[in-house]
C-alpha cells in the first residue's frame, strides 16, 4: 500500500495528471531525515543520484533563489553569482528556509513555490528518466518521471550552475 499525503506538492502533480510515487524517509529521533537514503531509494528500485536537491541561497540584491540540482552536484557560486549579477551569495539559513520557501528544510521541493522565489535548474537535472524531490512533508519523497518535472520547471532558467568534479 502506497503512503498517502497531501501537499501543494502533490496537488499540483494531480491537477497535471502526473503518475508519482510517495517514498515514507523515516525521520531519527530528532526528526531529520535518515542519513541512509541511497539504501532506501535503491531498495525502492531508484537511483540515489537521481536526488533532485533544493539548495535555497540568497544574493544580496536578488533575495532568495533555489537551486534543483541532482546527484553530486555542488553549486558553483561563481556561476550563480555571474547570473545574478551579484557580488555576494551565501546559503539561505536554517530558518531563512521555510520563510523563502513554504517548507522546512528536508522536505523543499523544486516546484509549487511561491512566485516570488527565483528557481533556477540545473542541467544536472535533465539527465534521469526517473528523480526523486521534496514532497512538501517531512518524512517523504516523491519519484516521478523527470520529463515531468522539467514541464513543471519549463519557466524556470535552465543552466549549468554546478561545479564539475574532475
Amino acid at each position: 500500500m502506497q503512503a498517502q499525503i497531501t501537499s501543494p506538492v502533490t496537488e499540483l502533480l494531480s491537477q497535471y495528471g502526473y503518475q508519482f510515487q510517495i517514498i515514507p524517509i523515516p525521520l531519527s529521533e530528532d526528526q531529520k531525515p535518515i542519513r541512509s537514503l541511497e539504501a532506501l531509494l535503491q531498495a525502492n528500485g531508484l537511483d540515489p543520484a537521481s536526488v533532485v536537491r533544493s539548495v535555497v541561497f540568497k544574493g544580496e540584491n536578488t533575495g532568495f533563489c533555489l537551486l534543483a540540482v541532482a546527484g553530486a552536484g555542488r553549486a558553483d557560486w561563481a556561476k550563480l553569482r555571474a547570473h545574478l549579477g551579484e557580488r555576494k551569495c551565501r546559503m539561505a539559513e536554517y530558518d531563512e528556509v521555510p520563510e523563502a520557501t513554504g517548507y522546512v528544510v528536508g522536505a523543499v521541493p523544486p516546484i509549487a513555490l511561491p512566485d516570488t522565489l527565483t528557481v533556477l535548474v540545473d542541467n544536472s537535472v535533465k539527465a534521469y528518466d526517473r528523480v526523486v524531490i521534496g514532497s512538501g512533508v517531512l518524512g517523504y519523497a516523491i519519484a516521478l518521471k523527470g520529463q515531468d518535472l522539467m514541464q513543471l520547471l519549463a519557466s524556470a532558467t535552465a543552466g549549468d550552475f554546478v561545479k564539475v568534479e574532475a
